[in-house]
């Protein structure tokens, strides 16, 4: 059973980081694009980043120069470092797991991001 769990949401200031956190199990982590998304209040979920099985990464424009995602195969984690935190960067934050672009993936229960202003 494919199991996503996030971890490290929290309430923080704006200016501030966060260091968000995604374990996996029940799939070849390896070989997975890992994403991670936001849904802010009253809005549709969206792509922050991604990182594929080789590490090439992409980012929302609104995470560049902000955000770094990163993965550690050997322990089925992917990471989203955020940076400079802001107060529409609200909402909460999915992990999801897909093997083809065309996949609808495997999603995370989420974790919630509060930025203060």
């Amino acid at each position: 059973q494919v199991q996503l769990v996030e971890s490290g949401g929290d309430l923080v200031q704006a200016g501030g980081s966060l260091r968000l956190s995604c374990a996996s199990s029940g799939i070849i982590f390896s070989i997975y694009t890992m994403g991670w998304y936001r849904q802010a209040p009253g809005r549709e979920r969206e792509l922050v980043a991604a990182i594929n099985r080789g590490g090439s990464t992409n980012y929302a424009d609104s995470a560049k120069g902000r955000f770094s995602i990163s993965r550690d195969n050997a322990k089925n984690t992917v990471y989203l470092q955020m940076n400079s935190l802001k107060y529409e960067d609200t909402g909460v934050y999915y992990c999801n797991a897909r093997l083809r672009s065309t996949d609808v993936g495997t999603w995370g229960k989420g974790t919630l991001v509060t930025v203060s202003a």
